[in-house]
């Protein structure tokens, strides 16, 4: 097939912000989590699809339940309201836990 480009479970994209290994990052209508350190104005690659640590807002998270990307406290919370879906997670979290790995969709929102 002449016109494949990509896989596409990770994007190329230009950082709008310095961003560290494993940052959480909206792409227009996708999210996804910056492999690498990069600084604002330079080329990333965004993993948009897999299983990935992400940190937590407070609260219990259930196992396989719906998460979402807060973009402004950058982590994950079950609060679906002014919020980005992003997957699920694939664990079962504590309130007190920091992190919940996710089951990234890859979906355009």
């Amino acid at each position: 097939m002449q016109n494949f480009v990509q896989v596409g479970e990770q994007l190329r994209f230009t950082a709008a912000a310095d961003l560290a290994s494993g940052a959480g990052v909206v792409l227009g209508s996708l999210f996804g989590v910056n492999t690498y350190a990069v600084a604002a104005g330079q080329d990333g690659v965004a993993r948009i699809e897999g299983v990935v640590r992400l940190p937590k807002a407070a609260g219990a998270v259930t196992q396989f339940a719906k998460v979402y990307w807060d973009d402004t406290a950058k982590n994950v919370t079950t609060t679906a309201t002014a919020n980005r879906l992003i997957g699920a997670a694939t664990r079962a979290e504590i309130a007190g836990a920091t992190t919940v790995e996710v089951r990234l969709d890859g979906k355009a929102v």
